[in-house]
């Protein structure tokens, strides 16, 4: 069996037949993880970046639309468009994620700058921000 790594309610380990395929498990959810092909995975899921930026996307579209819904704000769609970049060189260099957000509804000026500074409060848009430890254990 493959390497584990349990972290909050998701459960990592390889999937045989992949060189890089991942089962993901997730409240019960099953997914894969892999790299490209022309990277040598089988390109059977989104790769582990893939998954950090749809992470981000979604739970901002969520909060987003849970916001709109207690207002009874007139929003007919939500979306949200993910990008990574690195900046910068050595000890200065930083993550940079892009979100581009798409909001459709009769909302007016107000609204929609009310609507961009709660896409900030998104959990995972919190995470991502802080300063993070990552604590690793040999099980």
């Amino acid at each position: 069996m493959g390497n584990m790594v349990t972290v909050k309610e998701r459960l990592n380990s390889e999937k045989t037949g992949g060189v890089y395929t991942q089962d993901v498990l997730a409240r019960g959810h099953h997914l894969y993880a892999d790299e490209p092909e022309d990277l040598g995975g089988s390109d059977l899921g989104p790769t582990p970046f893939e998954f950090v930026l749809a992470g981000l996307g979604s739970c901002t579209t969520i909060t987003l639309r849970m916001y709109a819904n207690r207002k009874k704000w007139p929003v007919t769609h939500i979306s949200v468009d993910v990008s990574y970049k690195k900046s910068g060189f050595g000890v200065d260099m930083k993550s940079v994620f892009i979100r581009k957000i798409t909001i459709e509804g009769d909302l007016d000026k107000i609204q929609i700058k009310r609507m961009m500074s709660i896409a900030d409060k998104c959990p995972v848009h919190k995470m991502l921000e802080a300063e993070t430890e990552i604590r690793t254990e040999l099980v």
